[in-house]
């Protein structure tokens, strides 16, 4: 077996109608290719939705001849709904409040497409002599599912992380050892103009 290294990337800054990337956020996604340029990506996944599709086209262009790959297991949607009987009292009549008017049938997609996502993005290769190198330009609720199944977090607890546009996160994932978080919600590519787009205002660290 063979480690995989995941590179997740959330979508450049979206218009008010999440149709289409801003003229910073197609700026961001290209100095995301920038950061990522000389990787050695098999494979640039992403979401179905246009915001994501656009990123990863975009980051293509900078990284060079590397296969995109629409995935609805990298799309946008609430991989796992918290019963309010596991969440710490302080907090938990506000997060079920956040996802009250998420439909059972949203739910119930929304849990197998989280379950597909770590069966096709995460853990070990098992093929090939080198390790593999993967990006996934998806959306902050994914992405927080991910880094929280990589530290054995609780389920809910995806709910507690975000992510900024175009921020990159990275997963190792090795046969002989717990996956380790190597790098989180880095925007160290971005200008600090084009940083924290993403987070609400109370939530925007410093630059």
């Amino acid at each position: 077996m063979q480690d995989r290294y995941l590179f997740l990337a959330r979508h450049g800054e979206a218009t008010p109608d999440e149709n289409e990337l801003t003229s910073a956020g197609r700026r961001q996604a290209e100095l995301l290719g920038k950061r990522l340029h000389g990787v050695p990506l098999t494979a640039v996944h992403h979401g179905p939705l246009p915001r994501a599709a656009q990123t990863a086209r975009l980051v293509g262009e900078q990284v060079g001849a590397v296969p995109l790959r629409e995935s609805r297991a990298a799309g946008d949607y609430v991989p796992y709904v918290p019963e309010q009987d596991e969440l710490p009292s302080a907090f938990a009549d506000a997060i079920v409040a956040r996802f009250a008017s998420v439909t059972a049938e949203e739910r119930a997609s929304g849990a197998e497409l989280a379950r597909q996502a770590l069966r096709d993005f995460t853990g070990p290769v098992d093929e090939g002599d080198a390790p593999r190198h993967e990006l996934v330009v998806t959306h902050a609720f994914l992405i927080a599912w991910l880094v929280r199944a990589a530290m054995d977090a609780p389920a809910w607890r995806w709910t507690g992380l975000n992510h900024g546009n175009a921020a990159l996160t990275v997963i190792r994932y090795a046969p002989d050892r717990p996956a380790s978080v190597l790098v989180l919600n880095d925007m160290s590519h971005l200008p600090e103009d084009l940083r924290w787009t993403g987070f609400s205002r109370p939530f925007r660290a410093p630059c």
